[in-house]
């Protein structure tokens, strides 16, 4: 009997310890998607100063647009790599869609621009972030939703509520998209 009671004690031990390291694993995953979705972003400002050299020759309708591109780089400094803050990255990107509303309707004005190749080249190198940033969140998404099965399960709520102390992350939502839908999910 104290053979099977010591064996007992020491299978709970082992399973609060690998319940613990799951969240610990399953957190730095989350951690480390944010950090690459942040560095995507971040690759942006690299594409910008290009933009703004190409946007100052359309000085009449410009003025716009550099407010946009100011706006997003403002938005994309604000974000930081050590806190998880859905909030701002959802600014970012509405700044970004923004700003490429105002290039679509400054190319639109001069019809020159859009037959430029440094046009086309920063054209495909924005759509190429955007798409990388969109595999990011999807990444990152499913990190959260990985850690945040991983803290409310039983048993791991309960090795999470006494030793982790782990909160809910919430995952990347756009709302400019979900506004476009008529559907809405009861939950």
């Amino acid at each position: 009997m104290e053979l099977f009671l010591g064996l007992a004690i020491i299978l709970s031990i082992v399973s609060i310890i690998i319940i613990y390291n799951g969240i610990i694993r399953r957190f730095n995953s989350v951690e480390e998607a944010w950090s690459n979705v942040i560095s995507l972003e971040r690759q942006k400002n690299k594409i910008l100063p290009e933009l703004e050299k190409l946007v100052n020759q359309y000085q009449d309708y410009e003025s716009g647009v550099m407010t946009q591109i100011t706006e997003l780089r403002s938005a994309l400094d604000k974000l930081s790599s050590n806190k998880v803050d859905t909030k701002s990255l959802e600014t970012a990107h509405t700044k970004s869609a923004q700003m490429m509303k105002g290039i679509n309707a400054l190319v639109e004005n001069y019809p020159e621009l859009k037959a430029s190749e440094s046009y086309t080249q920063l054209m495909r190198e924005i759509t190429e972030q955007n798409e990388n940033i969109g595999a990011g969140l999807r990444i990152f998404n499913g990190n959260a939703k990985d850690f945040n099965d991983g803290i409310q399960v039983f048993p791991n709520s309960l090795v999470n509520g006494l030793l982790n102390k782990k909160e809910k992350i919430a995952p990347f939502s756009d709302s400019e998209a979900e506004s476009g839908f008529e559907y809405k999910p009861n939950f």
